[in-house]
């Protein structure tokens, strides 16, 4: 696929990237689901982890409905494009992928709880796309925020490269990078699968249904 000549495939350079803008983006003040504030601060003692796991729809409702989990939110990450917007990262023309924000309480949920999450809501052996979502905003990805993060990261995806193989996928292409600046998407992308913004939205499950033992928290409902 491609747009204006421009492969949406392929991860667009900084030279090739769109300039974007100065302003971000203006989202909702609380969490339409947990009632918690999108922007910081956040609550005192909470943590901060940043996924990109194809269309971010379904992937936030997968995160806020973890018990321990203070807030979510979706947006751009990983690319060049300052305050993108949505057309705009469909493009490919940005290097962002859709990304969820996920706000958590360590005392009830760990960051291998919200990576068992991460590694079984999607297939993170397709590269750039998940399904019949063609594009570098597909990218399956993890942004750390710490050296701790970034350890459990890589340890998890060890573990999961060796379940996917035994079930005859190829290997994992997932990004494992510092998270960079997380801009904000448009306000009628957050939370859009609750049950008063979209009751009937739907989002496909890419997941694998290859599962392994490094978390103990499962998603409500």
């Amino acid at each position: 696929m491609s747009v204006f000549g421009f492969r949406k495939s392929r991860m667009v350079s900084a030279e090739e990237a769109l300039p974007g803008r100065s302003e971000s983006m203006p989202v909702p003040a609380r969490h339409e689901v947990l009632d918690a504030p999108l922007r910081p601060p956040y609550p005192e003692g909470s943590s901060v982890a940043e996924f990109a796991l194809g269309c971010f729809w379904g992937a936030e409702k997968s995160f806020w409905q973890v018990p321990g989990v203070i807030s979510t939110a979706v947006g751009y990450e990983g690319g060049f494009t300052p305050n993108p917007t949505y057309e705009e990262v469909c493009s490919g023309r940005s290097g962002h992928a859709e990304a969820v924000r996920v706000v958590f309480d360590p005392a009830k949920v760990s960051y291998m709880d919200l990576l068992k999450v991460f590694w079984e809501s999607h297939d993170p052996t397709q590269g750039m796309r998940q399904g019949n979502d063609h594009g570098s905003q597909y990218r399956s990805a993890i942004f750390y925020h710490s050296p701790e993060q970034k350890a459990q990261a890589e340890e998890s995806r060890d573990a999961y490269a060796k379940r996917l193989a035994e079930a005859g996928y190829r290997e994992i292409t997932t990004e494992i990078v510092p998270a960079p600046e997380f801009y904000f998407a448009e306000d009628y992308h957050q939370q859009y699968l609750s049950s008063t913004k979209n009751p009937y939205g739907y989002c496909p499950d890419h997941g694998t249904g290859v599962s392994c033992p490094i978390g103990v928290v499962k998603a409500d409902g």
